[in-house]
């Protein structure tokens, strides 16, 4: 590349290369006033690095839209969340959603096209460099993390030319396409999955069933013959194996082995415990889910755990593959302890109750859940393997090319 374009890589405000930049406010009266339908009202939970949660959008109607006007989403604006636990998470504000509004959480970022791509910001924030000097910046809130309006305005990014933006962009686009592929697919298994789960053993709708009368039980009308057990009558346990690590102690044993949290995978380390396919069921921190459910993970791979989750494994005609998609429809709100803290201790998780069939039924459903959730399986592991690489990649696509040398 010629020194010449090198030299127009040149460092500059947000607020140079924007035609707005600010966040929204919650409509008055609060969530008792949201609805099921109407103008999409983005919060953080929506706002993730790379992408768009729709699950727990909010809607407005015409009157509460208009309130803010001034916030209004439109495509190829950049999303930033401001405040809280979630601060500096970004992402494209998704085009299917726009015209959107945007609560007092969250930022939008509007790029001036001719001066910058609105990927080309997204990426610069979600990488490294951008991530940790905007969480050192939130570290000033006087309560809690904060990003000011003055703040993100000041905030200053290597600008290469528009079409050297627009080409960065295309290639880190171009991998977070596979990749929001891969978690399309993978989402279309598992409730697949969970449906053929939720017919044969919720509705009992099952080969044969119309010949089987129900029986009382502890989860109440069951088929005749099929049993209600208990969690520990079902599944291994393996809690005493676990062994945290500090993240000072993972920093000096890096590697390939997944470390596992209560809800994701945190680190990546030089050794593993366990090897195999494990149900991991979060046990303190993040343990329910906005639909009541319990946090899990349904992994098949050499890793490590922390101490924040449990280690399942069916026994008996109960597969992990059935555990996993019975311990999901589970709402798991009464087994939960703790206000601040909250916790699904060994003793409260061993009472949920399933409904369990003969070996033979259940053999027959493995047959046909097996296949889908070894695709599940494979298309995970694609997907993390593509995070790595674009991950790799974004840093070094993202630094002027003499400083890449």
């Amino acid at each position: 590349m010629s020194t010449s374009l090198v030299k127009q890589w040149r460092s500059r405000p947000l607020k140079e290369v924007t035609t707005k930049i600010g966040s929204g406010a919650t409509p008055k009266g609060g969530k008792d006033n949201y609805h099921r339908e109407g103008m999409p009202l983005i919060r953080s939970m929506n706002v993730h690095d790379f992408r768009f949660i729709d699950e727990a959008l909010a809607f407005i109607d015409k009157r509460q839209a208009r309130e803010l006007d001034n916030v209004e989403v439109k495509p190829g604006d950049v999303l930033l969340n401001i405040t809280g636990a979630s601060v500096a998470r970004c992402c494209m504000a998704p085009a299917h959603l726009t015209p959107a509004r945007v609560n007092q959480h969250v930022a939008i970022i509007r790029p001036n096209p001719s001066e910058a791509d609105g990927r080309y910001i997204q990426y610069f924030l979600t990488g490294s460099i951008g991530k940790q000097r905007l969480l050192s910046l939130a570290q000033g809130g006087a309560t809690r993390e904060a990003l000011t309006k003055a703040t993100i305005e000041d905030f200053e990014i290597p600008f290469p030319p528009i079409e050297e933006q627009r080409r960065i962009a295309g290639i880190l686009s171009a991998y977070d396409d596979l990749i929001e592929n891969c978690q399309r697919r993978i989402r279309i298994l598992e409730e697949m999955a969970r449906s053929l789960y939720r017919e044969w053993f919720i509705h009992f709708r099952y080969p044969g069933h119309e010949s089987t009368p129900l029986t009382d039980s502890l989860l109440g009308p069951i088929p005749q013959g099929w049993r209600a057990k208990r969690l520990d009558e079902v599944a291994y346990n393996y809690d005493r194996h676990r062994r945290p690590l500090s993240k000072m102690a993972r920093a000096t044993v890096q590697g390939e082995y997944p470390y596992y949290g209560a809800a994701k995978v945190f680190d990546f380390v030089n050794d593993y415990i366990f090897d195999g396919e494990y149900v991991l069921m979060a046990e303190d921190g993040s343990v329910i889910t906005p639909d009541r459910k319990p946090v899990l993970q349904l992994v098949n791979e050499k890793f490590w755990p922390n101490n924040h989750t449990h280690i399942l494994q069916g026994c008996g005609v109960v597969s992990t593959h059935f555990l996993f998609l019975a311990l999901g429809e589970i709402d798991v709100s009464p087994y939960i302890t703790g206000a601040a803290q909250p916790k699904i201790n060994q003793a409260n998780m061993n009472r949920i109750l399933f409904a369990c069939a003969d070996e033979a039924l259940h053999a027959r459903f493995d047959l046909l859940i097996k296949p889908m959730l070894g695709e599940w399986h494979v298309l995970k592991h694609m997907e993390r393997n593509l995070c790595l690489t674009r991950d790799l990649l974004l840093p070094k696509l993202l630094q002027a090319p003499n400083a890449r040398s």
